[in-house]
């Protein structure tokens, strides 16, 4: 058996193993692992002589620990199995054997002795830590002499520890109270002897063996946290860690490292981490003399002389920031529900002033890592702080004084360092973490503006306005760096202002901070920051610019200052730069549009050489229209989709009331006249195949689009907007561009790329042409809904016709008839057509949830006349069976619930004026008759609506407890209901004499079902369907 397990264990590591033969070996093992007797051979392989090879071992010890995890070995098995694992223990560790177990193996054996102490300490091996202590002595009986002996010893502890303290590792309620228990009775019977043998260890070991040492220290701080704290903080204990800390390394050089003091440092930070009172803990921070500790080891060469060098200890310095951190942690906690004048109070105010110069030390290392490291104790400083200063604490006045001081630290660290490389492409993830700290240091700035508003705005001022000055002086020459951190601080201040409700209330500031916002903006435009020649500075200026674009509003004078650095900065040579600069003169563009129209020829002209599009092939088809969030994108399709916002810029300062009609006909042609000529260039080529010319057609489609969308903010309908409709003129000008567009799309409709431009202009016609493009609508349906669209285009357009029919109503009436049908074949084309692959089934879909939709608008918008006339009435039952059948599809429930909602739909607008009103009883509905609007449809719903609302139920595979099908069966109870108010006593008829008696309901139910409908409400009765159906169905 031993040869056929060891043969199985061989064939499964084996790379070169045949599949088939390896996966019946590993199904072997598997059942090997649940044999009762597996173990037994297993112990043969892990324990004998001469030894198996390190993987038979390694599995062999896995399957004994399985079984004695899992509970499947008895008193007398586990008796036999303890016997064995000491054996080979004592042999092997017990200082006569010099041929040791790998490290792999000295793991797993130290887990088996783990999974035996957890099963057997509380009756059968009491003596565990005393068998595995006596390994540490040689066989002459010298006392903690046998190394291999100690380090199995200790890590025997870490494993005991992980196994039943591990706060972090999840365990059952019964495993909690087992472990409970275990850590009582070994507090009880051998902590005590335990913390001695530490103490013992590291008097013998810590000048001679630095790896006992730190296994010893790494025990202790492990073993703290759930033992008895005076076992570890002794004074025999504490001499030693305070040596081990003033252990100097034997060189100052690159990497040399000291491990014997970092563990030790480990060690204070987990004896401080230890649950007990606050007062307790203050005391503990004392008697272990961290402050002293701490000062010490900031002022050692490491931290100090190296500081500056490339061999600065970055270890070092994060290991004494984390007990800084930790420590002033515990110390705020303390302080939080300490009341004035009490000593504990007097005890922790006295340590943070010790220790947050020690923070503020670290929060401004030059190493981000380190910084890092103390921000959770900072921000829970601050914290305490606001909370003092809202009850008027005398905490707060005692520790106010250091509020300048860490505001000064934070502002500082947003600096970029000397080494930083702006724009560098590979200083990309440097600069992603810079301002990712950037962010959790701006809500530190910010817990400070929450305790003292006036220090934030004082200090701001003093930073921004003195290095707006210093730029002046010196003429343009001050360091980049400055320049950035007084502009971000302006971009940061903008927190401050939104709360108070932005800059200007009438002309005036609205607040402190607006105003002084306010003023920095003014020295930011006079001291011409932007002449910078940094582009991190032109970009900042920008931001600023569109931040603050109230500013400009309210200082209209100073707009073509900034107008010209746009201008100036649009064309600039950093693609960075570049890229950004014309979305943002678009933001800035939009916002000021009616200030700047008595200069809109002057910037048109300077931007006019910005304006030819040259189509790029890109290395890669698929990265045609790759929209890229990328600032950093520099490929082609990413430039044409920035070089799109200067047409809408052109749109919005062109279409201001300040410049007159006639020069805005005049924009519009100096700018679509070029574009015209050029679609009529590489239409013929593009026709042809050419691919280049194709992509140019398709670039040409979307400026003129983008262009449309600059001018008119308008939106057919929309009686929240605040533009008005373009002027007539302006229309029968982009009338002209719509049938451009048209052109080219009829001409090359089988092109993907070319239909997605065209859709995407149509969309944006539609605000600046209104009304006038419903006479091409059929057009633009027959180019967008080509026999080549996908059925996510057919989606997308549906969406479009939504904005069309939500826009133009009634206007839309003709032409809509004439239209549907031949549309609709389409969209039924699309719905049938089986899907392949799970990209098709989503866009499905979304494909039918678009064509439910759609028909929703129609009714919703009084257009439900146009699917049941004259024109389009053979077309209606192919709608009601497409509908019919989506709500029958258990596979798709948004789908599903959305079909029943079209159905209740239909049944309010056709089914006539309610006979029951929702308060009336049922015998009222007696006397009414039904008076449908369409003729013969109130008995068309009751036959063909109602018994779809149990249609779903048949399903075998429909699940009533299913989340989404719970609110299908909502929507069928509403379909229900409402073919009951509008037929009133013929329905429940129908119901009790075919429908519900047809499915095999009693009178009984029958009877409490025709109640409920008759009687409840529309929420009451989808509440009572739907804990029907999941009752029937369980």
């Amino acid at each position: 058996m031993e040869a056929q397990v060891e043969n199985a264990i061989e064939i499964v590591w084996n790379p070169r193993s045949e599949q088939s033969l390896k996966a019946q070996a590993f199904e072997f093992l598997n059942q090997l692992r649940d044999e009762p007797q597996g173990w037994q051979v297993c112990l043969s392989l892990a324990v004998r002589d001469p030894r198996s090879s390190d993987i038979v071992r390694h599995v062999a010890l896995d399957v004994i620990n399985h079984a004695v995890q899992v509970g499947q070995l008895g008193p007398q098995h586990l008796r036999v199995l303890r016997e064995n694992i000491m054996a080979y223990v004592r042999d092997v560790y017990g200082g006569t054997n010099s041929r040791l177990d790998s490290t792999s193996i000295q793991n797993k054996i130290t887990q088996t002795l783990t999974y035996l102490f957890v099963s057997t300490y509380s009756s059968e091996w009491t003596t565990f830590f005393h068998d595995i202590l006596a390994l540490a002595a040689s066989n002459d009986g010298s006392l903690q002499n046998n190394i291999p002996g100690i380090l199995l010893y200790l890590r025997t502890l870490i494993s005991v520890h992980d196994e039943i303290a591990d706060v972090m590792v999840s365990k059952s309620p019964d495993e909690q109270k087992r472990h409970r228990d275990l850590k009582d009775m070994v507090r009880q019977r051998d902590a005590a002897a335990i913390a001695s043998s530490w103490l013992e260890m590291l008097s013998k070991w810590r000048q001679r063996d630095d790896t006992i040492t730190e296994l010893c220290l790494s025990t202790i701080g492990r073993w703290v946290s759930w033992t008895d704290i005076a076992l570890v903080v002794n004074q025999s204990l504490l001499d030693i860690l305070f040596e081990l800390l003033n252990t100097p390394p034997n060189t100052l050089q690159e990497n040399d490292s000291n491990p014997k003091r970092d563990a030790a440092i480990e060690t204070i930070i987990e004896i401080i981490g230890k649950k007990m009172s606050g007062s307790d803990k203050l005391e503990l921070i004392e008697i272990l003399k961290v402050k002293e500790v701490v000062s010490q080891l900031v002022n050692s060469p490491a931290l100090t002389e190296l500081r500056t060098t490339f061999n600065y200890d970055t270890d070092l310095a994060e290991s004494v920031a984390k007990l800084v951190n930790n420590t002033v942690f515990d110390v705020v906690k303390a302080l939080e529900g300490a009341q004035d004048g009490y000593p504990i109070s007097q005890r922790g105010i006295s340590q943070l002033h010790s220790f947050v110069p020690f923070v503020l030390r670290f929060f401004s290392d030059e190493y981000d890592e380190v910084c890092s490291t103390v921000i959770p104790c900072l921000t829970d400083l601050l914290t305490l702080l606001r909370n003092k200063m809202k009850s008027h604490s005398s905490l707060y006045l005692e520790c106010s004084g250091m509020l300048p001081a860490i505001l000064d630290a934070v502002i500082a660290k947003m600096r970029y360092d000397e080494t930083a490389s702006w724009g560098n492409e590979d200083a990309q993830t440097d600069e992603a973490e810079f301002q990712e700290l950037r962010k959790r240091l701006q809500i530190l700035q910010q817990a400070v503006a929450a305790v003292d508003v006036n220090l934030c705005l004082d200090r701001f001022n003093n930073v921004v306005i003195s290095t707006f000055d210093k730029f002046q002086t010196q003429h343009g020459q001050l360091d980049w760096r400055d320049l950035d951190l007084a502009m971000h601080q302006m971009y940061l201040f903008g927190e401050l202002t939104v709360k108070d409700g932005g800059l200007y209330s009438k002309t005036k500031p609205v607040s402190p901070a607006a105003e002084c916002l306010i003023g920095t903006m003014f020295k930011l435009v006079e001291s011409d920051v932007a002449s910078s020649p940094h582009p991190a500075i032109q970009l900042q200026y920008m931001e600023l610019c569109v931040r603050y674009s109230a500013f400009f509003e309210a200082n209209v004078n100073l707009i073509p200052r900034a107008l010209t650095k746009f201008v100036e900065f649009i064309h600039h040579n950093h693609v960075k730069v570049r890229a950004r600069s014309w979305y943002l003169f678009l933001r800035f563009s939009k916002s000021l549009r009616q200030h700047i129209g008595n200069i809109a020829e002057h910037v048109i002209q300077a931007m006019s050489d910005l304006l030819p599009i040259k189509a790029e092939l890109p290395e890669n088809a698929s990265d045609i229209d790759d929209m890229s969030s990328d600032e950093n994108d520099q490929s082609a399709s990413a430039r044409f989709h920035s070089q799109l916002y200067l047409y809408e810029v052109i749109g919005c300062i062109c279409s201001a009331n300040a410049v007159p009609m006639d020069n805005q006909v005049r924009f519009i042609r100096s700018v679509i006249t070029p574009l015209f000529s050029d679609l009529e260039a590489h239409l013929n080529a593009a026709k042809a195949g050419d691919e280049r010319a194709s992509l140019q057609v398709h670039h040409l489609i979307m400026a003129l689009g983008t262009l449309a969308r600059g001018f008119s903010d308008w939106t057919p309908a929309n009686t929240s907007s605040t533009s008005p409709p373009p002027a007539t003129i302006i229309s029968e000008e982009f009338t002209q561009t719509a049938e451009a567009i048209l052109l080219a799309l009829e001409s090359l409709s089988s092109s993907f790329e070319i239909r997605e431009a065209a859709r995407f202009s149509f969309s944006r016609l539609i605000g600046v042409l209104g009304s006038r493009i419903l006479p091409q609508l059929p057009r633009w349906i027959d180019g967008l809904l080509s026999q080549a669209s996908t059925k996510d285009e057919m989606a997308l357009f549906l969406k479009l016709l939504d904005q069309v029919v939500y826009g133009f109503k009634s206007e839309i009436f003709d032409i809509l008839n004439t239209l549907l049908t031949p549309f609709l074949q389409r969209v039924f084309s699309g719905i049938n057509e089986p899907a392949s692959g799970t990209d098709d089934e989503i866009q499905l879909a979304e494909l039918k949830r678009e064509y439910l939709t759609f028909l929703l608008n129609l009714m919703n918008n009084n257009l439900a006349s146009a699917l049941v006339s004259e024109t389009n009435q053979p077309a209606f039952s192919a709608v009601i069976t497409t509908i019919e059948h989506l709500a029958k599809d258990i596979t798709d429930y948004p789908t599903a619930k959305l079909a029943f909602a079209v159905l209740t739909k239909m049944v309010g607008v056709w089914g006539g004026a309610d006979v029951v009103a929702i308060s009336q009883q049922t015998d009222r509905a007696a006397s009414t008759t039904a008076q449908p609007s369409l003729p013969g449809f109130d008995q068309f719903m009751i036959t063909h609506f109602s018994p779809l609302c149990w249609a779903i139920l048949s399903n075998p595979d429909f699940n009533s407890k299913d989340a989404q099908g719970k609110q299908a069966l909502g929507e069928a109870a509403i379909l229900q209901k409402t073919i009951f108010t509008k037929t009133g006593r013929s329905y429940l008829t129908y119901l009790r004499d075919a429908e519900l008696r047809n499915m095999g309901m009693g009178d009984d139910s029958i009877n409490e079902y025709l109640n409920a409908l008759s009687g409840l409400d529309a929420k009451g009765f989808r509440q009572f369907f739907q804990a029907l159906v999941q009752r029937t169905t369980q």
